[in-house]
């Protein structure tokens, strides 16, 4: 459960997020709002990348202002852009990098990545330079290196940005799928359909908050408002 108690945050005098009160408990919940909305920023503080400037937040009631590590080890996130998570040269050995906190040996680090690149459709790039993989390719590399992990959180901000429709399609199955809660940033409605709840943020306040048809419809009016 993820919670969200009266939280404000602002970078200098600039308000980003005011007021936000929510209690995630659903498996698959989307943030979505325009640019500037504070959609991603709230994303950010359930793992303790943006520290609130007002109120709290808690993941199944631990801080991660106060307990940042303790969370994150439960809480994996994905960037818009794979590159800046993409460290290693080949795609095996970047996931077998994300392991090297557990206590597990280089040949169990390994065997563990190369199990979660076949579960995902990259098993034969195991040895590929990570640099030459497509953009789509990429992207789920990046949710590999979190998902070896075995987070029971995944936050992804904005992660079919650079995708083209297809790989979209294909990185919102995957993550459908998945047993991990999951809360997804996105801008792309249309992958929607299968989300439990849809939460719309607009100069960081939350405006709408439902099943997607419901939240999407009171999103849309105000784009057209």
């Amino acid at each position: 459960m993820i919670e969200f108690e009266n939280v404000g945050h602002s970078y200098d005098s600039r308000a980003v997020l005011s007021d936000v009160d929510l209690r995630l408990t659903e498996q698959r919940v989307a943030f979505v709002g325009g640019n500037g909305s504070g959609k991603s920023t709230l994303a950010r503080t359930i793992n303790g990348l943006v520290h609130p400037t007002s109120g709290s937040v808690r993941v199944d009631g631990v801080d991660p202002v106060r307990h940042g590590r303790r969370v994150r080890s439960r809480v994996g996130f994905v960037f818009t852009h794979p590159d800046s998570q993409i460290v290693l040269p080949t795609a095996g050995e970047d996931v077998a990098f994300s392991l090297r906190g557990k206590g597990l040996s280089k040949q169990e680090r390994q065997r563990r990545a190369a199990e979660v690149l076949a579960e995902h459709g990259l098993g034969d790039y195991a040895d590929h330079p990570a640099h030459r993989l497509s953009g789509g390719q990429k992207q789920l590399l990046a949710l590999c290196s979190m998902l070896a992990l075995e987070p029971d959180v995944l936050v992804c901000d904005e992660p079919t940005t650079l995708l083209d429709l297809r790989n979209k399609r294909h990185f919102v199955r995957v993550l459908e799928q998945l047993p991990q809660q999951v809360v997804l940033v996105t801008h792309d409605l249309d992958l929607l359909d299968g989300f439990d709840r849809v939460v719309v943020l607009d100069a960081g306040r939350v405006v709408a908050d439902d099943e997607p048809r419901v939240a999407l419809r009171r999103y849309r009016e105000l784009v057209d408002a």
